[in-house]
């Protein structure tokens, strides 16, 4: 089968960005590499056998998360595995990583919160092969994701991976930043969501009545976590950033809103003191 033929039968089924996702599909799955004389990605064949094909695309057209079905997705520069047990790494989190890996000090010790399948630490880690942190979460099954995830990408011996309840976990040191991209969607939204989204942990996605369970907890105890020269960067809604210049101006933080590729609010980074 062609990469148009798959891109056609996507659209057929009800998926919108199919030429995207066929090319997803080809990538993951195509059994040889792309010829350098192959002028027309297109024109490319694809050899995988026609039931697992249609099997991938009656799953796909009930709204199965694609990368959940092929079980990897690419985030900043590494591959990652996925599962339903983890929230999908999603292009507009690289804002996260991207101001961690130029903003992080020197031999920096960083604490990634919720980290699921570890794409936000690892990534880093990845980026910054002076840095070493700790990622926590409270699903078991996320963390051995993450777990195999570090080891693909060639930083598991600079990532302790903890489970433990974010919102109860007190460090026994400060860390140089704390990292996270936190669950933030308000409670009542959930249902509202792409049904592609409502198939990942809910655990990964529910943040209160208001959205900013996380954000309240940590903004009243951000001593505990990082030292006065450090900060925090975390992922926030695209709506939330007035309630995050409030919780910090409540507590005497320092606060900077970072845009999306969309130009949204997408990571507040807060410090005790001053602008890291």
């Amino acid at each position: 089968m062609k990469r148009s033929d798959l891109s056609r039968r996507l659209l057929n089924a009800g998926i919108e960005d199919g030429r995207t996702e066929a090319r997803m599909i080809f990538d993951a799955l195509a059994d040889r590499p792309c010829p350098a004389s192959e002028t027309d990605p297109d024109s490319r064949a694809l050899g995988i056998d026609d039931g697992r094909l249609d099997e991938l695309l009656r799953r796909r057209a009930a709204h199965e998360p694609l990368q959940y079905l092929l079980g990897e997705c690419w985030f900043y520069r590494e591959r990652y595995e996925v599962s339903p047990d983890c929230l999908i790494p999603r292009g507009d989190t690289e804002v996260l990583v991207d101001y961690a890996v130029h903003h992080l000090p020197r031999g920096a010790r960083f604490l990634d919160l919720c980290t699921g399948s570890g794409c936000v630490a690892v990534s880093t880690l990845a980026a910054r092969p002076d840095t070493a942190a700790v990622g926590l979460d409270i699903s078991q099954a996320a963390l051995a994701i993450a777990r195999r995830n570090a080891e693909a990408n060639g930083v598991a011996d600079r990532l302790q991976l903890l489970c433990a309840d974010a919102l109860a976990f007190r460090p026994s040191q400060p860390f140089d930043a704390v990292l996270a991209n936190p669950p933030y969607i308000r409670h009542d939204l959930l249902p509202t969501l792409p049904p592609e989204v409502q198939k990942e942990p809910v655990l990964a996605l529910d943040g209160g009545a208001d959205g900013l369970a996380f954000y309240r907890a940590f903004c009243q105890n951000l001593s505990f976590y990082i030292y006065k020269t450090g900060f925090c960067a975390w992922e926030i809604g695209y709506d939330q950033g007035a309630d995050l210049r409030r919780l910090a101006a409540e507590h005497h933080l320092c606060i900077t809103l970072l845009h999306d590729l969309g130009g949204q609010d997408r990571v507040a980074v807060l410090s005790p003191s001053a602008d890291p």
